[in-house]
C-alpha cells in the first residue's frame, strides 16, 4: 500500500508533434494520477511529473480551432467574457491543453497539487 511518505514520483516526457490536444490530455490525466501503477490509490496522490514539448505543433481534430469557445466571468454583470480556441492557442499554446486536463482531472482537493506536476514548454 501507498502512503504519501513513501510515493516515488517520476518524470515522463512526452512529445506532442502531430497528437491530438484530447488524447494527448487523457495520457498526462493518467500519469498525474498514478493509474499507471499498480498500487494506485483513488486518495493518495501519487502520480508523477510530466514534461510536454513541441506544444506548438500539436494538431486539432475537425474544426474545434474556429468553433470551440472558452467561457470566463468577471463576477460583474454582463462579465461573461468568450474566447474562441484558436485565440487562445495564438497566445498560450499551452493554456489549451492546460484547460484540458484541468478538467479531467478529479474534482477535489488534490487537483490543484496534482496540475503543478505539469510543465509544458
Amino acid at each position: 500500500m501507498m502512503n504519501n511518505k513513501k510515493v516515488t514520483r517520476e518524470v515522463h516526457k512526452i512529445d506532442a508533434e502531430d497528437k491530438a490536444i484530447g488524447r494527448l490530455a487523457t495520457q498526462i490525466v493518467m500519469i498525474l494520477r498514478g493509474k499507471n501503477k499498480p498500487e494506485f490509490q483513488p486518495n493518495i496522490d501519487g502520480g508523477g511529473i510530466v514534461e510536454i514539448a513541441n506544444i506548438k505543433q500539436a494538431k486539432f481534430t475537425g474544426n474545434k480551432p474556429a468553433q470551440k469557445i472558452y467561457y470566463r466571468h468577471s463576477g460583474y454583470p454582463g462579465g461573461l467574457k468568450r474566447d474562441k480556441m484558436k485565440d487562445v492557442f495564438a497566445k498560450n499554446p499551452a493554456e489549451v491543453l492546460e484547460k484540458a486536463v484541468w478538467n479531467m482531472l478529479p474534482k477535489n482537493k488534490l487537483r490543484s497539487e496534482m496540475i503543478k506536476r505539469l510543465k509544458i514548454t
